[in-house]
């Protein structure tokens, strides 16, 4: 028995352990070799450059699939809606948390790994940044990470053609969903280089900005982890208790341990899909609703995400010297957060799209701000995943909630 839970342990965090042991590895190659180690830095740009390439199809095959995936009929339009708004208003609520988290135990901004400018970033009206923002001119300039706001746009609108042309759209449909598994293969062996590739770029920043990196990631790993234990604990069960009052809260512990457990041992949340029917089947959550929302939030519905994207901008904000208390700062983040929500797709690593998304939408340098922003990510997923997927199976609660009222709990025990 203890070596199966063992070798199951190890299957399950074998990637992620991986990853630390090329991190520490590299880490002590920093700081053994010091800017020696700038001989292999060309081995984590080559994983960079890999991950560049494949992000653009992959953001458009997920989104696109997503909608298209949808079915339409007038009852489920109006429980979309329901769905959206409970997705957002979670993620928003998380997303607030942390940046109180983050403005209360502030991340020291005298911690600066480098000096690098930032990209200059041309003067013009505000209407004319939105517009370059959220489209583009040509066709070919969307295939750019440069312009990633308008590549999910474009996504958007894909899938929602694809789904107005009904049986039509069929085989295009079909294709958007094979093309959707294709890109999450290609994530997963080029995600089988970032031990060496991760490694690498650690070892280069610790050998040439020194051990004082360490300081730039202890803080905000407490800060995550802390945060996300209160959200976790407190703001679920005042989802749950929400959803059902007393007799919620105690349907809700009892029976989300077998999908915590899933999610925080696979770090995936379309792998932990599957406890999360059984448990809202459990919960007597009508089919129609747990058919949608459960599967829906997985590559929709982050908490999780949407707090270690705060955490991960006011991080990348640290390092530079930048203050990350400006309002705008803040607003944009939380836009960034919903938008990051959408975009991971529920596949473990899948933050890295976010990532480059905030990271472009700001203006730093991608290729000193992706790593720090990968490495925070990495260590984070586990918690991260917890709340992402475990959110999914209290959202299912509110939703019905709403769109059954509130003694949906005792009718379906009758």
């Amino acid at each position: 028995m203890g070596n199966n839970q063992s070798g199951s342990f190890l299957k399950n965090y074998s990637s992620i352990l991986l990853l630390l042991g090329g991190i520490i590895v590299g880490s002590i190659l920093g700081l053994v070799f010091g800017n020696g180690v700038e001989v292999i830095k060309p081995l984590g740009d080559i994983f960079l450059n890999l991950l560049f390439t494949a992000i653009i199809p992959l953001v458009f095959f997920t989104i696109a699939s997503s909608i298209a995936n949808l079915q339409k009929s007038e009852k489920l339009g109006k429980l979309f809606g329901i769905v959206l708004g409970v997705f957002l208003t979670t993620v928003i609520i998380s997303a607030i948390i942390m940046i109180i988290g983050v403005l209360i135990f502030p991340i020291h901004q005298g911690i600066v790994i480098s000096k690098v400018a930032l990209e200059t970033i041309r003067e013009s009206s505000t209407g004319s940044q939105i517009t370059q923002l959220v489209t583009v001119n040509d066709f070919y300039e969307i295939l750019s990470r440069k312009n990633m706001l308008a590549l999910i746009l474009f996504s958007f609108l894909i899938g929602f053609s694809t789904l107005r042309a009904g049986e039509k759209g069929k085989d295009f449909a079909r294709f958007l969903n094979s093309g959707n598994e294709v890109m999450k293969q290609l994530l997963h062996l080029i995600m089988k280089t970032a031990p060496i590739g991760l490694g690498a770029y650690f070892a280069y920043q610790v050998g040439i900005f020194g051990p004082q990196l360490f300081g730039a990631y202890a803080k905000p790993l407490a800060l995550y982890y802390a945060v996300c234990t209160f959200y976790f604990i407190v703001f679920f069960s005042l989802y749950a208790f929400f959803a059902g009052g007393k007799l919620g809260l105690k349907i809700f512990w009892k029976n989300n341990i077998t999908p915590a457990l899933t999610a925080v041992g696979t770090c995936s949340s379309i792998a932990t899909i599957p406890a999360n029917l059984e448990a809202a089947e459990q919960m007597n959550i009508p089919s129609h609703i747990r058919n949608l929302v459960i599967p829906l939030g997985a590559p929709l519905h982050k908490d999780g995400s949407s707090m270690s994207s705060i955490v991960k901008i006011a991080v990348i904000f640290a390092l530079f010297g930048k203050d990350f208390t400006d309002p705008y700062t803040l607003l944009t983040a939380i836009g960034i957060t919903i938008i990051v929500s959408v975009v991971e797709g529920g596949i473990p690593n899948g933050g890295y799209i976010g990532e480059i998304l905030a990271i472009t939408v700001y203006g730093f340098p991608m290729e000193q701000a992706l790593p720090a922003a990968m490495i925070i990510g990495t260590l984070v997923d586990p918690i991260a995943t917890l709340l992402n997927a475990n959110g999914d199976l209290v959202c299912s609660m509110v939703v019905t909630r709403i769109s059954e009222g509130k003694k949906w709990i005792s009718q379906s025990i009758a």
